[in-house]
């Protein structure tokens, strides 16, 4: 020992050994990671594992030890995780052809089962990456463009969803969202074609609000005339005289204030005897 002390080179060794055991039996295992703990090749144990609801700092994350040189970490990310799907045309019911970016969100609740499936993350999103694609095709082809307009696009996720997550078990994962970005049609003649027979649907709808409309407004018209029809000839009925003034009063209206137009409205004039039969409502009654 007095020999290893007087000799630096050895003493540089013996600390560059204790390092390596150090390093290889010690680690510390993050908040954020789940260390699979592999010996020989196998896996033997699971270090903070992800549980859902677990308060933080109680997961079983910190400092562990292996058995140096026979025992090796694998680390496998605790967060949730993004797959990106490449753009994917899909053609809806109404014949429309769509491009469609969506993404899901997914997190590794089974490491064991992962570790043995893909090993890494990146694995996982490879084989989910196709997966969601043909979801999303399978259910947007049952649908019309209209339906990603709608609420029942809501439901189209969870069944994209549903569908996504059968896959992503065998691998350890669950998924958390699914979500589209953008779903637009082609540039060019299609896109303008979409939108010509949406304004043409649209200006089809204007149309028919317009006509019930228009005939509405004639069915209350014609009842208002009915009843103001009816009211009259009930009040006419009663008094003959009274209708023969009233009528007197608007022919004298007609004749002698609504005739002509502009500054001439008004300034006709008219020569009758006093006792023309047109004048009697001037003269009184006897």
């Amino acid at each position: 020992m007095g020999q290893v002390v007087r000799n630096p080179i050895a003493m540089a060794f013996a600390a560059i050994f204790v390092l390596i055991v150090a390093g290889t039996t010690f680690a510390v295992v993050p908040e954020t990671q789940q260390a699979v703990i592999v010996r020989f090749g196998e896996p033997n144990r699971i270090i903070n594992r992800y549980r859902e609801g677990a308060p933080f700092g109680e997961t079983g994350a910190g400092l562990i030890v292996r058995i140096p040189f026979m025992e090796e970490v694998h680390w496998i990310d605790k967060r949730i995780l993004s797959v990106d799907m490449d753009r994917q045309q899909v053609l809806s019911t109404d014949q429309l052809r769509l491009q469609v970016d969506a993404f899901a969100r997914y997190r590794i609740v089974d490491p064991l089962r992962m570790y043995i499936s893909a090993r890494t993350e990146e694995r996982v999103s490879d084989q989910l990456r196709p997966i969601l694609g043909s979801a999303l095709r399978n259910e947007l082809g049952r649908r019309p463009f209209a339906a990603l307009l709608s609420p029942e696009r809501g439901q189209m996720m969870d069944n994209i969803q549903n569908a996504l997550n059968r896959v992503a078990k065998q691998y350890g994962a669950e998924i958390v969202d699914v979500r589209i970005k953008r779903a637009d049609l082609p540039e060019g003649t299609p896109l303008q074609s979409a939108y010509q027979r949406m304004q043409t649907a649209r200006q089809q709808e204007a149309r028919s609000i317009r006509a019930q409309g228009s005939k509405q407004a004639q069915i209350i018209r014609a009842d208002a005339d009915a009843e103001a029809a009816n009211t009259y000839a009930e009040a006419f009925g009663k008094d003959p005289d009274f209708y023969d003034f009233y009528r007197a009063m608007q022919s004298y209206e007609a004749t002698f204030v609504n005739n002509g137009s502009g500054e001439e409205q008004g300034r006709s004039s008219i020569i009758l005897s006093p006792d023309n039969d047109y004048l009697r409502e001037f003269r009184g009654r006897r």
